[in-house]
């Protein structure tokens, strides 16, 4: 683990309610449907926290554990040329959730958090939500304006594109 700040302030607000932006922050919020049952879930799940879902995005990870959990310093690199270091701020590996989310450190184009949870709902329908709260950090991230949101956006859309892919014929059937 790095010691370096976070560069934004509540960390870890997303835990208990991925909803939540604070005052000078735009929120994301983008959930897909995966599939149904347990395997689904778990396969997902397991895809999440090994970082398999983003590898399979085409993003490069270089994380300082091979499992996201507290503490774990994670730099995304996107493009090959956008390097995005942040810090798992907590994780979750319940019965019906799991997931993480992790917090911008210096450097990242962005300043904010961004969870990345699969649930299984009481229908047994099993889904993964992308949230987060950002504010631009970086010259180009504000000069992109709108494009950087819709970038954002896109990106959430495709995780949840990416992890269906992954569970594709996973069924309690």
């Amino acid at each position: 683990m790095s010691s370096a700040p976070f560069t934004y302030e509540p960390v870890g607000a997303t835990r208990d309610d991925l909803t939540f932006c604070p005052p000078g922050f735009r929120p994301l919020f983008v959930r897909t449907r995966l599939g149904e049952g347990g395997e689904v879930f778990r396969q997902a799940a397991e895809a999440v926290l090994t970082w398999e879902m983003h590898r399979a995005l085409g993003v490069r990870i270089d994380a300082t554990a091979d499992r996201a959990a507290p503490d774990v310093d994670v730099t995304v690199t996107l493009a090959g040329v956008v390097k995005a270091p942040c810090r798992i701020v907590w994780t979750a590996e319940e019965s019906r959730r799991a997931g993480w989310a992790y917090g911008t450190l210096e450097g990242h184009p962005e300043c904010g958090e961004e969870a990345f949870v699969v649930d299984r709902t009481g229908d047994g329908t099993v889904w993964l939500t992308v949230a987060a709260f950002s504010r631009p950090a970086k010259w180009y991230a504000r000069a992109g304006g709108p494009a950087t949101r819709g970038l954002q956006h896109a990106y959430a859309r495709r995780c949840g594109t990416v992890l269906r892919k992954l569970c594709a014929d996973l069924s309690d059937a």
